[in-house]
Parts: C-alpha cells; structure tokens; sequence
C-alpha cells in the first residue's frame, strides 16, 4: 500500500511546544502507511506582500511541500483568542495560489487553558475553509490542560489525548483515502 504523505504544521516556534509535539507524537503513532513530515520554518517568511510573491525561496519550498503531501494537519496555539501571526502569514502566502484547495485537513488546537484554544481553532477553520480544505466535523480536536497531558519531555501521559489524536488522524486519512476514489472514478470517465 502506498504511503499517505502528510505534511504537519505547528503554530508555534518555541522548539518544546505543546502543539509541535503533539505533532511529533502523531508522527511515532503506529500507523505504517503514513509518511509525517513535520514543517519547519514558518519564520522565515517574510510579511506577507503579493509584490514579492515570485522571489521568495521560503514561500516556494512551502507551497511545493503542501503540493506534495496528501494532505496536511496543522496544531497551534491561542495568542490574544486568535491564530499567531506566523501561521496566518503562511497561510496568506497561499490564498492567491490554491495549493490547500481540495486538500484534507485536520485541525489541532491545544492548550494549558479549559478553553483548549478553541477561539484559534475556530478562527483557523474558517480560513481553511476559505482556502477550499476538505474536512468534516471529525477534522479537529481542541485540547484544554494540556500541560497535565504531556511530561517534561513532551511526551504523551494520557491516553484519551492518544485515542483522540488516532481519531483524528484516522479521520484525516479517511478523507485522503475517499478523495484518492473519487479522482480514480473520475479518471476514469474520462
């Protein structure tokens, strides 16, 4: 069986974040035919600025990594009840050229709040939902407490966080898998 490709993306920089390692823990889940590779490098981009759209090395690796990737699932933090800027600023890079357009998605928020960062998720769904994602009500998880979920390693200590985590991956393949039909079936009307 093919290997699914799925591109991850943090919403945070800090190198022993929450959500990076909620990420990286999807990545060791025993899941054999799927391929993670975890994005790095969100601040590298420059202000978002359709003037400079062609001549940035950054934005290009980043559109051709989303391009090859069956699809992508994101995890970030709530800054100020909204996505933080580095993510948003990715995305804005990519309006104009659609390479989330017809992609499945999943959507992590996590937090040490009750509220699981669900103003960021919520926020962060509406844009994907502008860019022309795949994703369905089983698409996102909103983590709340998750210092109490992770030791000082970030490793996972609760297995209801891994079970949701499966869930949604699980998910997110899923929809990979029922669009990979659906273009066999149109290909072959053609």
């Amino acid at each position: 069986m093919k290997k699914i490709r799925i591109l991850a993306i943090s919403g945070s920089l800090r190198s022993n974040s929450a959500n990076t390692n909620l990420l990286r823990a999807i990545g060791d889940l025993d899941t054999e035919n799927l391929d993670l590779e975890l994005f790095e490098g969100l601040d590298n981009f420059p202000h978002f600025n359709p003037g400079m759209d062609e001549n940035n090395h950054f934005v290009a690796d980043f559109r051709s990594r989303i391009n090859k990737s069956d699809g992508v699932i994101f995890s970030t933090p709530e800054y100020a009840f909204g996505v933080p800027g580095v993510l948003k600023n990715a995305l804005d890079w990519i309006v104009s050229t659609g390479e989330l357009n017809d992609k499945p998605v999943a959507v992590i928020s996590a937090s040490p709040l009750n509220s699981g960062g669900e103003k960021a998720l919520d926020s962060l769904l509406l844009t994907l939902t502008a860019l022309g994602t795949v994703k369905d009500e089983n698409s996102s998880l909103s983590i709340a407490n998750i210092k109490s979920k992770l030791n000082a390693e970030g490793k996972i200590t609760d297995e209801t966080l891994t079970a949701s985590l499966r869930a949604v991956v699980g998910n997110l393949i899923k929809q990979i898998q029922n669009k990979h039909v659906k273009n066999d079936l149109q290909q072959s009307d053609l």
